[in-house]
């Protein structure tokens, strides 16, 4: 098994240097029949330490690294840090040499920069594809991150990522569900369709009925998971790595690692996060909702769930033709989040497009204006993230300072979740991707993102301009903080293609505060300071109520200049 892993995660690393790089070397060990001799023969590029530039590459078109031999006793005991430094420095003087003695501002620039964002996004869904597993996560998170990664990236991941993942065979389905449920899929269902409806980076569905005639989705992990899960993981890890080098405010640290691989481990988070609502938001207990499981019929990797049919939340049409409107989803979207983060303390980490489905409210309900209210499903409850009291209710309280745009409660909540005193600015501009002076703009409307190029620009522009600090920010916030910011973008990006409204913000700014409020309750204190407490929630009512009034009144001046 050791000596597999270790062929397979040669092979895969060789991958990953054709990928990013393009190089002969490495292509030379993708190819080759005995990875490990051949990987000694490709490393890094060219010393990064040299003094003087170094000469314009041929052909811009690739970058192919230096040659070094080692002898064949370092190859077991240095591979792995080798090839870390060669996919690291090699992806990075891709983009060095493509550029070198170009200038900054002129059209040849940007038409090469174009050239080689393309090429690597390219080559990163190439390898996404052809190692599949935990690479997919990786590509769909890239694909997310619009304000982060050029435009190159995103709109070559995004699509790609979420409706192209590989499929297991039907064979290597059945082997997988006699060995878990003890039986062929037509011996333990009355039908099994053959053709899955959706496969993922981790496993595929497949449509079914039980014995007692219920629709279900069975979900089977791909056969090839577990047995390369550690080298795929470390791989992954360069090209993270790489990947933060070159765009530092991208970080997929602490994805989540095995705990997807348990599918018995999803089903608990997904009746742990329902039970959380009925608890702690019966609000809005009813308008969220997961698959029920069938825990006879499921395994740590077969899970068997109630079919569930609905519209993908990133699909305004169909959404509209349910007879539910965009923005009504938006904010529910928004508000069944900020309830994870702020108040239950336990957060679905993966809220991308397709682990979110949208349908009418099945009671029948509607609102006042006669429109059908929206239920949200979370699928995929693979991936959840437990904050400590201490963490939530920081988080919290930064989000209602951001969303009240109160300078010094900004500085001081983010001083208390990691960032210091030099960079609090820096953190409260990436959690919200505005400026520092729109942060703190006492505008209804300061941290909605418009979404045009302007916007982007600028945002790519301040990445650019405070890489180091940036890479040390990220290095200071705890891990929790990091899969937070993960989370925001995921969301973010389905909330732009909602086009959501300026609701979403007040509605993160309600919960949020609520949350303080109630932290503060339970807190057994005198009487005086219960109703101190009491009168601080009066006086956050009537802030929120006059912030609701504003936000009216914007909408309808900007309505009438449409």
């Amino acid at each position: 098994m050791a000596a597999r892993l270790l062929r397979r995660a040669a092979t895969t690393l060789a991958l990953a240097g054709t990928a990013v790089v393009g190089g002969a070397g490495a292509a030379t060990i993708a190819t080759s029949d005995d990875p490990a001799a051949a990987l000694k023969l490709c490393t890094t590029s060219p010393s990064a330490s040299s003094a003087s530039p170094p000469p314009p590459p041929q052909s811009r078109s690739s970058w192919s690294p230096a040659v070094n031999y080692f002898d064949d006793d370092d190859f077991p005991e240095r591979w792995y840090d080798i090839w870390r430094l060669k996919v690291e420095i090699a992806m990075l003087s891709d983009y060095e040499y493509s550029l070198w003695g170009l200038a900054e501002g002129s059209i040849e620039r940007s038409r090469v920069k174009h050239e080689v964002h393309l090429r690597s996004a390219l080559r990163i869904e190439d390898l996404c594809f052809k190692n599949g597993g935990i690479y997919i996560k990786l590509g769909q998170h890239i694909g997310q991150l619009e304000y982060v990664v050029p435009m190159e990236y995103v709109q070559t991941l995004r699509e790609s990522m979420l409706n192209r993942c590989p499929v297991s065979s039907y064979d290597q389905v059945c082997k997988v569900v006699k060995k878990e449920l003890g039986g062929a899929p037509d011996e333990i269902f009355t039908e099994f369709d053959p053709v899955p409806i959706a496969s993922a980076s981790l496993a595929q569905v497949h449509v079914a009925r039980t014995r007692d005639g219920e629709k279900v989705a069975v979900k089977v992990q791909h056969t090839h998971m577990t047995d390369t899960a550690s080298a795929d993981y470390a791989t992954v890890e360069i090209i993270v790595n790489t990947l933060h080098r070159l765009f530092p405010s991208f970080d997929y640290s602490n994805h989540g690692g095995y705990q997807e691989l348990d599918f018995l481990v999803e089903a608990k988070n997904s009746v742990k996060c329902m039970d959380n609502f009925r608890k702690l938001s019966p609000h809005i207990a009813d308008y969220v909702y997961a698959p029920r499981v069938y825990w006879n019929m499921s395994t740590s990797k077969l899970l068997t769930m109630e079919f569930m049919d609905g519209a993908q939340v990133t699909d305004p049409k169909i959404i509209q033709r349910l007879g539910i409107q965009p923005n009504d989803v938006a904010k529910l979207l928004s508000q069944t989040f900020a309830e994870m983060m702020f108040k239950h303390g336990f957060v679905h980490c993966d809220p991308h497009a397709a682990n979110l489905l949208v349908r009418p409210l099945p009671s029948g309900n509607r609102s006042i204006f006669g429109r059908r209210k929206p239920q949200l499903i979370l699928l995929d409850h693979g991936l959840y993230k437990d904050l400590d009291v201490s963490t939530r209710t920081n988080y919290a309280a930064l989000w209602k300072a951001l969303i009240f745009a109160d300078a010094k409660a900004i500085k001081e909540n983010c001083v208390k979740l990691g960032a210091g005193e030099d960079l609090y600015a820096l953190f409260a501009g990436i959690l919200t991707m505005r400026p520092w002076n729109r942060v703190v703009d006492p505008a209804v409307d300061h941290l909605v993102i418009k979404g045009n190029d302007s916007d982007r620009s600028e945002l790519q522009m301040y990445a650019a301009q405070y890489f180091p600090q940036i890479t040390e920010l990220l290095r200071r916030l705890p891990r929790v903080i990091l899969l937070m910011l993960k989370t925001n973008d995921c969301l973010r990006a389905v909330n732009n293609s909602l086009e959501s409204s300026l609701e979403n913000f007040f509605i993160i700014g309600k919960v949020s505060s609520e949350a303080l409020i109630e932290a503060k309750f339970q807190q057994k204190q005198s009487f005086l300071w219960w109703i101190t407490v009491w009168l601080e929630g009066i006086l956050l009512e009537a802030r929120l109520f006059g912030m609701q009034l504003a936000l009216w009144l914007f909408q309808f001046r900007r309505a009438l200049t449409c």
